[in-house]
């Protein structure tokens, strides 16, 4: 049964009235992911901030650095759930599973990354990214140093911090929005594909 409710408290406009970088945006993903993630059907609600806000996304989260891209989405679901967003730890969640082929690893890192399976060094880096989300006034040269002992660089520790700040705007602007996450989220990567649906190579 389709899910009725509005996906945002504000004014969702419809395709026509896309820009059309907007609209080749969300075409290009809809053809990717197979539905459209309803961040970008919110967010055309003003084009102005879309554009910036995906740019400064893209900027952090498709980059190559230190970080996996799992590793990037694992920062986002840890801090989303302090910031209590439904819709990115759903979304993000879907997304980390994918990357890390990992069914478990979104919930876990949602509710105590502690006990989570990953390795110490990710957990410094997510008890890193907490400590950013909660009291980034008290992050001084003792936090570089644990993460410069598990192997990352003063550049690797700049994106955790930006990771979770940007992330941190989205949560709020989620919540005030009342963004409704995609049904398709919930089940994505929680069970391999069999093998008939295995794209072609």
């Amino acid at each position: 049964m389709a899910n009725l409710q509005p996906i945002s408290r504000y004014p969702v406009p419809e395709p026509s009235e896309w820009p059309d970088d907007i609209s080749a945006r969300i075409l290009e993903v809809q053809q990717k992911a197979g539905f459209v993630p309803n961040v970008f059907l919110t967010l055309a609600h003003r084009p102005d901030e879309f554009r910036a806000f995906f740019a400064y996304h893209d900027a952090l989260m498709l980059k190559e650095g230190g970080l996996t891209k799992g590793e990037r989405e694992m920062i986002v679901v840890t801090t989303s759930a302090v910031n209590d967003c439904l819709y990115c730890v759903v979304a993000h969640g879907a997304i980390l599973r994918i990357y890390e082929k990992a069914p478990l690893l979104a919930d876990q890192v949602a509710v105590n990354h502690g006990k989570a399976d990953i390795t110490a060094r990710q957990k410094a880096m997510l008890d890193f990214a907490l400590k950013v989300c909660r009291e980034s006034g008290t992050v001084d040269e003792s936090d570089f140093l644990t993460l410069r002992e598990h192997g990352f660089s003063d550049e690797d520790i700049w994106d955790i911090a930006a990771i979770t700040a940007f992330f941190g705007l989205s949560n709020r602007m989620a919540n005030v929005m009342s963004m409704r996450p995609n049904d398709e989220f919930y089940l994505m990567g929680r069970v391999p594909k069999p093998a008939s649906d295995a794209p072609a190579k």
